[in-house]
Order: C-alpha cells, then structure tokens, then sequence
C-alpha cells in the first residue's frame, strides 16, 4: 500500500473549531425531537383521557339505562295491578261509576305524563326523578282506588243482603196479601151470590087491547095483543139498596128465543160464561130487605103462536125464577 507524507507543519497544528453551521442542524434536530415526544405524549394523555370520558358517559348511560328499566318495570307492576282492580270492579253499581270513572281518569292522565318521560331517549336525571316521583304517586293512586273499590263492593254486598232480605219479606207480605185477595175475594162472590135477587108469584097473561084502551085478559092466541108478566122480588137483606138490572127471556112455543132488536133486546153474559138472548132489560130500583112486585108488558111485532111461552128471569148472571104462558087456537065464536 502506498502512503503519502504530508508535511510536519501541517499535522502539529491545533483542529480547528466545528463549523457553526453543524451545531445548529443538532439543535433543531433535538428540539424537533423534543416536540415530537411532547406530541405522542400529548395523544397518549388526550386518548387516555377520552377513553375515560366515554367509560363515565357508559357508566353514566348504564346507569340510567337501568335506571329507566327499573322505572318502567315499577311502572308495569303498577299498571297490572291496576287493571287487575278495573277487572274486579267491572260489575260495580252504577250509582258508583261516576266516582270511579273520574278516579280512572286521574290514573290515566298520570300513567301517559309518565311514559312520555320514560319514553325520552336523552332523559335527564330530573326527568327520571320526576318520572319516579310520579310512579310513586300512581301506587298510592292505586292504592286509594283500591281501596274505595272494596268500600263500593263492601257495600254492595250488604245492599244485596239487604235486598233479599226485604225480598223474603216482601215475598212474604205478597203471599200474605194474595191470600188475604183470594180469602175476600171468596168472600165477596159468596157475598154477590147472596146478594142475588130471587123472583117468585108469576103470573103472566095474554092481553087483548080494545078500543077506548080498555083490556081485556084472553088465552086465545090470536088475539093476545101483548104480554104482561108480572112477579115479585123476594126481600134480601144482603143486596144493597139501588139499581139492579134484570133481564126477562121469553121463549116462543117452536123454541125460539124471542128477540127483537128494536124493541130493546139483545144478549148477556151469564155466571157460566154464556151468551144469553134476552127478550127485554128492566132497570128496578131495589130497596134492601122488601119484596117488589114487578109489572113488565111485552108487544111483539109479530103475531102470538099457539102453544106455551116460556118466560125466565134473570140477575147478576142467574136465573132468579121462571114462569110459562099457554095459548090456545081460538075457535069460530074465540
């Protein structure tokens, strides 16, 4: 290898200084890696800090979270028990509904301002301490309802007591009272029965108008111009005094009922529940415990038959007496 040789002066001569330029660039160098190290630090502690800003804001968040849930669950516990008490009160009285409506409608309102609270994604802790409060108040809302339901069906049951109670008894009163109808109700038609009046002494003839109004009494038919029926009323001392209505029925000869519609007749019911042709009604003014005699003149406009007329009477439904009348064919000299 070869060498060369500089001169001695040269190497025995103090190193000069480094140039100014080189130690400024290790400067920087050093600052920037200074600032560089500050500024990982810098993220590291801001990262650290993040993170445990949202670790807070999740505990946070946690613990409303939970404390919502435990909130709405308070609020479905209350809610069942309040619909349980609705159900069992569902066939309260309806002199009741008005109190109970309007309690139910002061649940409701309470029930609906809390679930808009619970309802809020971002609810504040003054909103779920309200929304407790509230839920609070709902149980003892509940609870009040509950027990005014129980007054109302407590006194429901000892209305219904009481009902049958005055049930039996008015059952009682009523079978009593129906008895007591039918006893005087017996009473009474043994007492109208008795109170029918009885005709007795017929006496019933043929008359034969003449001229000037005089009469003449005949049996001969042809010349009956009219009947006169005569009978009295025997004394009753059951009938009340006043008007009575009695019903003669005069039956021709063939059978036939003798009816003429212009004259007055017509029909009636009797005590068995028959219809009853009567040949004239007759209004007597009857005074209780005498005997009447009664007159009645029957003109037909027909003809009289041959043969025996049948004459019955009648009152309150019974036939009270009955009479007959024979006419005979009149001969050449009748």
């Amino acid at each position: 290898m070869a060498y060369e040789n500089f001169p001695a002066t040269e190497s025995t001569q103090p190193a000069a200084p480094p140039p100014p330029k080189n130690n400024m660039r290790n400067l920087l160098t050093g600052g920037l890696l200074v600032a560089l190290l500050g500024t990982w630090g810098y993220i590291l502690y801001d990262k650290n800090q993040t993170k445990e800003t949202i670790q807070l804001k999740d505990t946070q968040l946690a613990t409303t979270t939970s404390e919502k849930d435990q909130l709405r669950k308070e609020l479905d516990d209350a809610t069942m028990q309040y619909d349980m008490i609705k159900t069992s009160s569902a066939n309260m009285a309806h002199s009741k509904d008005s109190i109970v409506t309007q309690r139910d409608r002061d649940i409701a309102a309470k029930r609906t301002q809390i679930q808009q609270l619970l309802s809020k994604a971002n609810a504040t802790k003054e909103e779920l301490a309200q929304a407790k409060t509230l839920i609070a108040s709902l149980n003892t809302d509940i609870a009040g309802y509950k027990t005014q339901i129980e007054t109302l069906q407590g006194e429901k049951i000892v209305l219904i007591q009481e009902k049958e109670t005055v049930t039996k008894e008015r059952d009682v009163v009523q079978k009593n009272f129906d008895s007591a109808k039918s006893v005087i109700a017996e009473r009474e038609n043994v007492i109208d029965i008795g109170s029918t009046l009885h005709a007795s002494n017929f006496a019933i003839t043929g008359i034969n108008e003449r001229r000037g109004g005089k009469e003449k009494t005949t049996s001969t038919a042809k010349r009956v111009d009219k009947l006169r029926i005569s009978f009295d009323l025997d004394e009753n001392r059951i009938t009340q005094s006043g008007n009575k209505t009695i019903y003669i029925s005069i039956t021709d000869p063939k059978g036939t009922p003798v009816t003429v519609e212009a004259l007055g007749s017509g029909t009636f019911k009797t005590r068995e529940g028959e219809d009853k042709f009567f040949t004239q009604k007759v209004e007597v003014n009857y005074t209780q415990g005498e005997r009447q005699t009664i007159n009645v003149d029957w003109k037909q406009n027909s003809d009289f038959e041959t043969g025996n007329y049948k004459i019955e009477v009648y009152n309150n439904g019974f036939k009270i007496g009955e009479g007959v009348k024979s006419f005979k064919k009149g001969g050449l000299f009748g």
